[in-house]
């Protein structure tokens, strides 16, 4: 049992960096102001949920998902960070308030880009992809019932901890108010430019680095 509780502790301190609630709850702000508490609610719910998928889905079939559509880290980090500078670039600069389309432009944020590439993005789904090839590969001497359970324990109690967080976010808005959240949505959409583009930078980095002479 020590040994079950050990694997699960160590799969959270390594998940949730990469995961990064805090980050998250402030892209949920950003991306939510405008919503109903019913909505940002259910948003919340789903994001939690398509989290744990992603997580346990990259595990158990990542490496053949990957291997069969040809697609590699580098490119997962390239494609996930055009998506991640997209959102940002909207964010940093969003549409007039007299714009019929800008009160719907984030009304299902739940899978994207809550859940991906926010927080199961590309470091988390190549950290666990990684981890996986090592099970698979029997470099690990854990025994494969705790693997068995701690791959579904892990991204669970990771996705119960990023719904409380997102949950909590009606009580954050209340505190920043209505000008600190905008501030807060323009200074994540910065930050996310700035993460997409890293993500391109990183991914294109390996793409070289492994390109063969």
């Amino acid at each position: 049992m020590f040994e079950l509780i050990n694997s699960i502790f160590f799969g959270l301190i390594i998940l949730i960096p990469l995961a990064n609630p805090i980050t998250t709850v402030a892209l949920f702000i950003a991306l939510s102001k405008n919503m109903t508490k019913q909505n940002k609610n259910r948003q919340a719910f789903l994001a939690s949920v398509y989290i744990f998928f992603i997580i346990v889905i990259s595990f158990y079939f990542g490496q053949f998902i990957m291997k069969t559509f040809g697609i590699s880290i580098p490119g997962l980090r390239v494609a996930g960070g055009m998506i991640v500078a997209y959102i940002g670039f909207k964010m940093l600069f969003p549409a007039s308030k007299s714009d019929s389309s800008s009160s719907s432009s984030f009304n299902n944020i739940a899978f994207v880009p809550i859940a991906m590439p926010s927080t199961a993005g590309p470091g988390t789904i190549a950290m666990v992809i990684s981890l996986a090839s090592t099970v698979s590969s029997g470099q690990s001497d854990t025994p494969s019932w705790i693997i068995y359970i701690s791959s579904i324990a892990v991204p669970l109690i990771l996705s119960v901890i990023i719904w409380l967080s997102l949950r909590s976010a009606d009580s954050i808005m209340k505190i920043f108010g209505e000008n600190g959240v905008d501030a807060i949505s323009r200074i994540m959409g910065f930050l996310l430019v700035c993460m997409g583009t890293q993500f391109i930078i990183n991914g294109i980095k390996e793409i070289i680095v492994n390109f063969p002479n």
